[in-house]
Order: C-alpha cells, then structure tokens, then sequence
C-alpha cells in the first residue's frame, strides 16, 4: 500500500488490524505509533524503496497522492509520475491485482489540474495490462481529516459557506477503508472496473443539505450560504495570504467546486455483494465531529 500515513491510508491501517492482515507500507518518515505495518521508507520516485514494497505482495493498493497544492505543476509530479513509478513496479515484480484511488474530480479534468492529474493517472492504470479497479470516490470525511475539518469548525461560528447550489455524494473513510481491502482480491464483477462509491444516499447531499447535517452534529444551526464563484476566489485569495502554502481553498479547488455536480453515479456502484456501506451519512458526521472533540481539535 502507497500512503499509509494519509488521512485514508491511516483507515485502511486500522481495518488491517480488525482483519488480522498482513500489510507492507510506503512512507516518506516511518511513523513511530504504527506498528500494525510493515513499513518501507521512501516516497513515489524512489525505485528501489517502491522494489521493496511490492516484493512478494498479494496485490497493491495506491492511495498516495497529492490532493492540494499551491503550485498546480506539482500534481502531474505526485499523481501521474508517481502513478506510472508504482505501475511498473509492481509490473516487474509479477504482482497483477492493483487497485488504484483516483477521485470524482476525474470526471471533469477540464476543471481542475488535480482533477486532470487523476484523469491522466486513470489512463495509465487503464493501459497498464494489469488486473485493475479504479475506486472514484466522492468526498471523504472522518477522523483525522483536515479538509472537511474546515467545515465543522465554521459550524462553531454559525456559518458555513458553501459552493454555488449542487450537490456532492459523501463517503466514511471507514467505508472506503473496507472497500479497498474487498477491492484487494481479484473478483471478475470488479476486474477492470470504475466504481463511484458513496454512503448510500440517493441523489446525494445537496450543498445546503450538507451544510445543515454538519451543523446538527456540531449541535448548531448555522447560516448556510451558496457562495458565487467570483466570492469563492476572492476567499481563496484571502486563505493564501492567511495561511501560505498551508492554504486549504485554493484557486484549483474553486475550479471543481463550482461544478453543479459531484454526485456518485449508480450505474457505476460497487456490486452489492462485495460491498456496500455501513455508516449513513447523518451518523458518520455526528462521530466524526465527536472525534474531533475527543482529539483537541475542536
């Protein structure tokens, strides 16, 4: 596994170990609480530490990339050199399952150069000869992430800013956790396959909707506003001068996230029996700004 150490590779860790598995994991700096992995120091561009990885492996699972940047050259870097460094990888270790992470953002490359970066990546899992699945999934939410976070401690100040009227589908990094470890094993309903999960909601959460739910979880009701694009841009502006290079709204961010919609298709769901999702939408926000109390982060 690629990205042990990321807000979704951390979930699949913990799923290993409810599992009993076995697991090798990349990173750049080992980390010292996690012993439920064998770890392997290195990043994408490292051959030899990406030799080490696959070595004697089952399958691969690719999560690692990079999802924000404020420099937009760098996700070709991360997302598509790294992608095609893990392929060949695993392709001169004889290793043929390979499930690889990409992202909705996919569907529309025009929109974003991650989500360009994450189309080309696909394109090269696709072409690779290998036994393969690409799991698109929408936005990820949960313990440890720092993105939605921004969210729930807007709720605090009874108001939370959201993007133009759409609608996103919404996903548990516990449920994508599963989902990748089902994905492991070769199955020919998931061989070669596109899937678009989400938390089971039909037609998605639209962004006020969203917006409510994470207001109730925090115990508010805030103020739930659809921002025009033009207000948006100017907000990243101002995240940039705030936070520098630590900025979470960034000028490629607003290019998705004016998009009407990032809800996940049925058409490509995940077969029912391999997998389906556990944790509703409505439960998963409530836990999920419980955690964030728990851990000093609220």
């Amino acid at each position: 596994m690629t990205g042990g150490t990321g807000f979704v590779g951390q979930a699949v860790l913990d799923a290993v170990a409810r599992k009993n598995l076995s697991v090798r994991s990349l990173a750049r700096k080992i980390p010292a609480d996690r012993d439920d992995a064998e770890w392997v120091q290195g990043a994408l561009d490292d051959g030899d530490a990406l030799a080490k990885l696959v070595d004697g492996a089952d399958a691969v699972i690719h999560i690692a990339g990079l999802t924000n940047t404020p420099d937009p050259a760098r996700f070709d870097a991360a997302n598509v050199e790294g992608t095609a460094n893990v392929i060949a990888s695993a392709k001169d270790a004889g290793i043929k399952r390979f499930v690889f992470v990409s992202s909705l953002s996919a569907r529309e490359p025009q929109l974003s150069r991650y989500g360009a970066s994450k189309a080309r990546a696909e394109a090269l899992v696709q072409a690779s000869g290998l036994d393969w699945t690409i799991i698109r999934p929408p936005a990820v939410y949960g313990p440890r992430d720092d993105d939605m976070f921004e969210l729930f401690k807007a709720a605090r100040l009874g108001i939370i800013p959201m993007p133009p009227g759409g609608a996103t589908s919404i996903i548990h990094v516990d449920d994508l956790a599963e989902l990748l470890l089902a994905m492991a094993a070769s199955n020919p309903a998931t061989r070669r396959k596109m899937f678009e999960p989400d938390d089971g909601r039909e037609g998605g959460w639209s962004h006020k909707e969203l917006g409510r739910a994470i207001g109730v979880a925090m115990g508010r009701n805030p103020l739930v506003p659809n921002l025009p694009g033009w207000m948006l841009g100017l907000a990243a502006g101002c995240d940039r001068l705030l936070r520098g290079d630590k900025a979470k709204l960034t000028p490629d961010r607003v290019g998705y996230m004016m998009h009407p919609n990032w809800v996940a298709r049925s058409a490509k769901a995940v077969p029912a029996k391999i997998w389906q999702p556990r944790i509703a939408g409505e439960d998963g926000l409530h836990s999920t700004a419980g955690w964030y109390r728990n851990n000093g982060w609220l």
